[in-house]
């Protein structure tokens, strides 16, 4: 099988460093403060659909500007693995599947973020930094002549399962991450899992 994830809110437990972020670059932008609950409620992607609905004419440079700053800030929280994901991957690794990483997340935080996590070398793909996943999952599928039936792409929000089902593969959402369960069923993936226990058995 051929399995691609997400990082950030289904492998790294970004929340809290989510959170600062989102709300060091609204104080950068002359806007107040959100809870997690409300940018649960909000966070949509594509991520400047979420920014433009706070700041409608906030451009994608400048938004990618200021996301830089404030992750790289040594203030940031530090984000960690969820428990038991690793093992899965390196477990689906060793079992023979392709496993691969589509990430909006900078390089510069998700490649020692994976060596800390002992995920180094494990995936066969990994692109980063990317705005909108649909066609880096269709470039994925061309390149490796996947079989989007025996294909899965893991994600924690709305646009991970758009994206999964423009390219024609299963999607399975997970609802550890930014986004509520709410609004995960209202996009219709194929698998809907609450633990990691879930996840496994739906891919092995």
């Amino acid at each position: 099988m051929n399995i691609i994830f997400d990082w950030s809110g289904v492998i790294k437990d970004a929340a809290a460093a989510h959170l600062w972020v989102v709300n060091r670059m609204f104080e950068k932008f002359g806007l107040k403060e959100i809870t997690l609950e409300e940018l649960k409620e909000n966070w949509v992607q594509p991520y400047m659909l979420f920014y433009n609905k706070y700041l409608p004419n906030l451009t994608l440079e400048e938004e990618q500007t200021a996301y830089r700053e404030a992750i790289l800030h040594e203030d940031c929280p530090k984000s960690t693995a969820f428990p038991g994901i690793p093992e899965l991957v390196k477990k689906l690794k060793k079992r023979g599947d392709y496993v691969a990483v589509i990430s909006s997340d900078l390089p510069e935080t998700v490649l020692p973020e994976m060596k800390e996590y002992g995920l180094e070398n494990i995936f066969d793909d990994v692109v980063i930094h990317t705005h909108d996943k649909t066609e880096a999952i269709k470039n994925l599928i061309n390149v490796h002549s996947m079989e989007p039936a025996v294909t899965f792409f893991i994600g924690d929000s709305n646009h991970e399962i758009i994206a999964g089902k423009r390219a024609r593969v299963k999607t399975i959402a997970v609802t550890w991450g930014f986004s509520t369960e709410r609004g995960l069923k209202s996009e219709n993936p194929d698998f809907l899992v609450h633990d990691i226990k879930e996840l496994e058995e739906v891919i092995t």
